[in-house]
């Protein structure tokens, strides 16, 4: 689920600044105001340890002391507070004053509603966390706050590191990495508070009209997408965190965003078990805590037949506009299917918590009111019901169903139960508060940008290049580079930067203009007018995942249309570079250069400009196929020898450096991204330039400048593999 609440606005001061005065608000206040709530004293304790080893690998089976304790609360639940811990509400943290109405509407759902958790959508780091503590002090029992974390932090919370999309992940063909996000990812959100994850996703994207998942997704291949979902569980819930595979039973053939309609998947029994389930199985055995059921129609499995309400019933929708949404008769929605349900519990035996995807998506509330669709949630097995569009009206839904004796009372505490359970082992118990003293030693600590770095240098993929416009020697220094980036965002402004600054830095001039759908004729002529007298156009193609959006993958028709004249004219000096979207290639075949990036994060536009520039080997491979195109497994790789004597060494490159005549003057020097080494046996000694030497030039280089410091330097420079 990606976020589509609009933003809660606040004063336009940086968030640094907002940082800053905020801790030493909190700081100030913190004897008298957070201690305030009457609370068991063992619950208000904030662990002062920065690292993440205080948190116990968080395992789906509860154990005996939280079976203990989840029973002795649920003895003391009124049904009100029993059906509330069922509940998780979503919020877009800010700065919120207590008198506002944004913090009462958030307050009455976790005093007078009991809701048993909140989700986190997009905010600054330090207000959602002393939101979150405010709103633990505030409930009764501890809140399980969780997140869409699917691609690190930075897919939630500003100003912190987003990973590459899991398709990128895949590219680079190492299920390490997945581990490695995992556990990064875990040690980030228990940082900030955050105990449940919405990750990983195991879709498998086999269908290349899919407008929702694409990236997000491993890949086509079903064992591909089971060996990177389980490694990202296991380091995930080694780190602390509750995983939570979705969407099941797979939302990746599927050509519908369930935000705006009622996506289906038409296969059989036999099917399912040998695509879609396989990566939900290869979970469940590494031990996922918790599995998100999508709003999908699956005809062949569960046949009911589902009708859009009349419109008088049928509620706004919040997770796409009304002129997106897709009313049409569709089956009943896995999520509120018993049958479906069933294949989960009894057939993969999952005993975890199951969770369904946002109760406000159009997909559900198309066809079922808030009330009946709560009911029927719980009717078919779900434990969490996320984000309603109107929990007042959930709650009383299920309330109802319970005193007509639809639902039982044990059924409510059926679930409650395994909350609570979930809770205790997450550490709530004893520790609901979040410290705000560790979170910059532990959130964006340098390692989390290096392994962002390395999966996307290991993930970019040359799936075309016909004209050999990626090459090892990069780009002419004195070359005409035009820039035409095509967005399907409101992000016009922006969206290129990361690209065309790397480019600058490495010393190339290059001229942007960026189209998207509010693009006027006299600019697209005036981009098409650019790009006739330059040496080569580079088309950055920012055609990207925008949930809920009917644009959602692909590019507005005014990019579009200057893309196709462009390339009618001169295709052969065209450099295509997707930054979202794998699949454009099939929208615009003549492409005769094609680099796939799989996303606009920063990471990923730098490897790719490292790649255009001939400073990065190309490795990655398709983890799809192009259908009529290219199979699953395509990339062309460009990777230089290192031990050549004429190789020229590059940013990333490791040296090893040895003068003989020092002692102890030996070391491994990584070069920087501006094409530097330091010498760390010479600490006072300036920067030196190494890229675009080879190691001989260097060498001659630093014996140069060593002479100052020894009479006859012998130095030897070596650029290693790895």
């Amino acid at each position: 689920m990606i976020d589509s609440q609009p933003r809660l606005t606040m004063p336009r001061y940086s968030a640094a600044i907002r940082s800053f005065l905020l801790i030493v608000l909190v700081t100030a206040l913190t004897p008298q105001v957070w201690l305030s709530t009457a609370l068991p004293p063992d619950s208000l304790a904030a662990s002062h340890n920065p690292g993440s080893s205080h948190y116990k690998p968080y395992k789906v089976q509860p154990s005996s002391d939280a079976l203990k304790w989840a029973d002795k609360q649920l003895k003391k639940m009124s049904l009100d507070e029993k059906i509330g811990q069922l509940v998780s509400v979503g919020v877009n943290a800010t700065f919120l004053n207590q008198d506002s109405d944004a913090f009462r509407a958030l307050r009455h759902q976790v005093v007078d509603n009991h809701a048993g958790g909140i989700i986190l959508f997009r905010g600054p780091v330090y207000e959602s966390v002393v939101l979150m503590n405010r709103m633990q002090q505030l409930a009764k029992y501890p809140l399980l706050i969780s997140s869409d974390l699917e691609a690190g932090s930075g897919m939630r919370f500003d100003d912190t590191v987003n990973f590459p999309w899991n398709m990128a992940v895949a590219a680079t063909g190492n299920p390490e990495y997945a581990r490695r996000q995992g556990e990064i990812t875990a040690r980030e959100a228990r940082a900030m508070g955050v105990q449940q994850i919405f990750a990983p996703v195991v879709d498998v994207n086999n269908n290349a009209a899919n407008p929702v998942i694409n990236v997000r997704s491993y890949g086509e291949d079903a064992a591909d997408v089971a060996r990177f979902a389980a490694a990202f569980t296991e380091g995930a819930q080694r780190g602390g965190v509750m995983a939570t595979a979705k969407h099941f039973p797979g939302h990746g053939d599927t050509a519908i965003d369930s935000h705006r309609g009622l996506p289906e998947i038409d296969v059989d029994r036999s099917r399912l078990n040998n695509v879609e389930l396989v990566p939900f199985k290869a979970c469940v055995q590494a031990g996922v805590g918790s599995v998100m059921v999508g709003h999908i129609g699956l005809p062949q499995i569960d046949p009911t037949v589902v009708k859009p309400l009349p419109k008088n019933l049928k509620s706004k929708p919040t997770d796409t506009t009304e002129a997106g949404e897709i009313d049409a008769q569709g089956n009943m929605p896995a999520t509120l299917s018993p049958v479906v349900g069933g294949i989960l519990r009894n057939d993969l035996h999952f005993d975890g918590l199951i969770v369904t995807d946002a109760l406000s998506m159009s997909g559900l509330t198309i066809y079922f009111t808030q009330e009946e669709a709560a009911v029927r949630a719980l009717e078919a097995g779900d434990d969490i019901l996320l984000k309603p569009a109107d929990t007042d009206a959930a709650i009383r839904g299920v309330k109802h169903a319970v005193q007509s004796g639809r639902l039982s009372e044990k059924r409510i505490e059926a679930s409650a139960r395994k909350i609570l359970a979930a809770k205790y082992d997450l550490g709530l118990k004893d520790q609901r508060l979040t410290t705000l003293e560790a979170i910059d030693q532990v959130v964006s600590q340098k390692d989390v940008a290096e392994l962002a770095v390395e999966i996307a240098a290991r993930a970019i993929t040359l799936v075309r290049n016909e004209d050999k416009l990626i090459s090892p020697s990069g780009l002419a220094t004195d070359a005409r580079i035009f820039n035409l980036a095509i967005t399907n965002g409101d992000d016009r402004l922006v969206i290129a930067n990361p690209f065309v600054q790397a480019l600058t830095r490495a010393g190339r001039k290059i001229e942007t203009i960026v189209l998207d759908d509010r693009s006027s004729s006299e600019e697209v002529q005036k981009a098409l007018d650019k790009a006739k007298v330059a040496d080569l156009v580079i088309a950055s193609l920012y055609g990207r995942v925008r949930t809920g959006e009917l644009r959602s993958a692909g590019l507005p028709a005014p990019g579009a249309r200057a893309l196709s004249d462009l390339l009618a004219e001169k295709a052969r000096s065209v450099l295509g570079i997707s930054f979202g979207n794998p699949y454009l290639l099939m929208n615009f075949p003549q492409l005769r250069t094609y680099l796939v990036a799989y996303g606009d994060m920063p990471s990923l536009q730098q490897a790719a400009a490292r790649a255009v520039l001939g400073q990065s080997d190309v490795t990655g491979k398709l983890p799809i196929s192009l259908p009529g195109l290219y199979a699953r497994g395509t990339g062309l790789q460009i990777v230089q020898d290192r031990s050549d004597t004429n190789y020229r060494i590059r940013p990333n490159d490791v040296l090893e450096i040895r003068v003989y005549n020092c002692e102890d003057c030996f070391g491994r020097i990584v070069v920087d991204e501006m094409g530097t080494i330091s010498l760390p046996f010479f600490p006072e000694k300036q920067p030196i330039k190494a890229e675009g030497k080879t190691s001989s030039e260097l060498l001659a280089e630093i014996t140069s400048n060593l002479t100052y410091y020894l009479a006859k330097p012998r130095v030897n420079v070596t650029v290693l593999k790895e």
